[in-house]
């Protein structure tokens, strides 16, 4: 009889063999400096406390509610680009660095190039590389399980999942194994997955590499539906009589403003579903307006760069093709706005916050474990990545990423 242990390793080692079908792209080409600033030549290093202290300046000059002329900020980023780059040994001096690029786009309504297969590489990446993404995709895929086990004697082995932004579809795998695990030939399963994506041929690329690894999930039957962003409620077709659940799997800070945030929620209510599963950066709703949003997000990617240095040689290419082209564009979207407070807006939205089971616990904290990363300490410590029972994953003690799971205050009355 397999272990937990031995039955997560078997799920991570079909996952790896399943990414290794779609390699990255070789010889990607550091980005040169893309502003006119950042060609001045580095000073002399200075501490980490006098880094920030230019963070924040620079970050104040730009803030758009400011009065003070853009020539301040200007000042601010030529003074901060003189310290700071993309390069070296420093995960500080390096996330410095791509504030500062961040800074400057805000400041000039621009974007940071990146081509799709520089996206695909740098995600493909940083899923290998780091426990944060799998975290919770594989948490959110045992509380998806669960729902679907809780409503067996009546759901007919269907589950529908409706996944609000499929990307590359890289959470999936594992909840297939594990749902054709449980399959047999007398009480087969059937999973729906539909996602929303950027482009249809991304959405065809997603569905390509899911029915392929499908092929090899015995008893378990699976479609899959892909649906541009912008479709409406009418184009989606949800199965009678299935067990839907809605994934919102890092979802949530990628809405513009508190209003879309809102539409989203009441459209997830308006489909009824038996559970509604939620992976997002835990964010608060800090004093100080655009500084201290700043402030935050500083603090956030500041570990983000710290744990994924831990993980790969700073002048590596696959660190700098994350850095760059995955964090380095979040970093972009979070100074421009964005990682509304979503957890008071859940509520707000009628949606009741249920407990996680102890299973989903011990599951995170065997992934950390297998993937290398979990600190010495039982809970969130000093030492590196942990978890806590809220449920949460975090570095050296501050909060990555948490997952909730609830259910519309509504569906309570049932």
């Amino acid at each position: 009889m397999e272990t937990e242990s031995e039955d997560m390793e078997g799920k991570l080692l079909s996952f790896s063999m399943s990414l290794a079908e779609t390699p990255p792209p070789a010889g990607l080409i550091l980005r040169s400096p893309s502003y006119p600033l950042a060609a001045a030549p580095l000073e002399a290093p200075i501490t980490h406390d006098q880094l920030t202290s230019l963070l924040l300046a620079a970050a104040a000059a730009s803030d758009p509610d400011n009065p003070a002329p853009s020539s301040d900020a200007v000042d601010a980023l030529a003074q901060l680009y003189r310290h700071v780059s993309p390069r070296g040994d420093d995960p500080f001096r390096r996330v410095a660095a791509y504030f500062a690029d961040a800074l400057a786009a805000a400041m000039t309504s621009a974007c940071l190039p990146c081509s799709p297969e520089q996206e695909f590489a740098a995600f493909t990446q940083f899923y290998r590389a780091s426990p944060f993404f799998q975290f919770g995709h594989f948490t959110a895929n045992q509380t998806i399980v669960e729902a679907f086990e809780a409503e067996e004697s009546r759901n007919g082995g269907k589950l529908h999942v409706i996944d609000f932004d499929v990307s590359y579809g890289f959470q999936w795998p594992s909840l297939l194994q594990s749902l054709s695990d449980k399959a047999t030939p007398d009480s087969p399963v059937s999973l729906h997955l539909t996602g929303f994506g950027r482009t249809a041929a991304e959405l065809e690329e997603t569905r390509l590499r899911l029915v392929s690894f499908a092929h090899g999930c015995p008893n378990l039957a699976f479609a899959f539906t892909g649906l541009v962003r912008g479709s409406t409620a009418s184009d989606l077709m949800i199965d009678d009589g299935a067990t839907l659940v809605v994934n919102l799997a890092f979802y949530l800070r990628t809405r513009q403003s508190p209003a879309e945030l809102r539409a989203t929620l009441a459209a997830v209510r308006a489909l009824s579903p038996s559970v509604t599963v939620v992976v997002d950066r835990e964010t608060g709703r800090p004093a100080g307006g655009f500084v201290g949003r700043f402030v935050e997000n500083l603090s956030y990617f500041a570990a983000m760069f710290e744990s994924l240095h831990d993980c790969l040689p700073a002048e590596s290419a696959e660190r700098v093709s994350i850095e760059r082209d995955q964090l380095g564009k979040e970093m972009q979207r979070a100074v421009q706005g964005g990682d509304w407070e979503w957890r008071g807006k859940m509520a707000s939205a009628g949606f009741e916050e249920t407990e996680l089971s102890s299973r989903s616990v011990s599951q995170a904290r065997l992934l950390l474990k297998m993937k290398g990363h979990a600190s010495s300490m039982e809970h969130v410590g000093n030492g590196g990545f942990g978890i806590e029972e809220s449920l949460f994953i975090a570095f050296k003690g501050i909060p990555m990423t948490t997952l909730v799971h609830g259910i519309p205050m509504i569906a309570l009355a049932h």
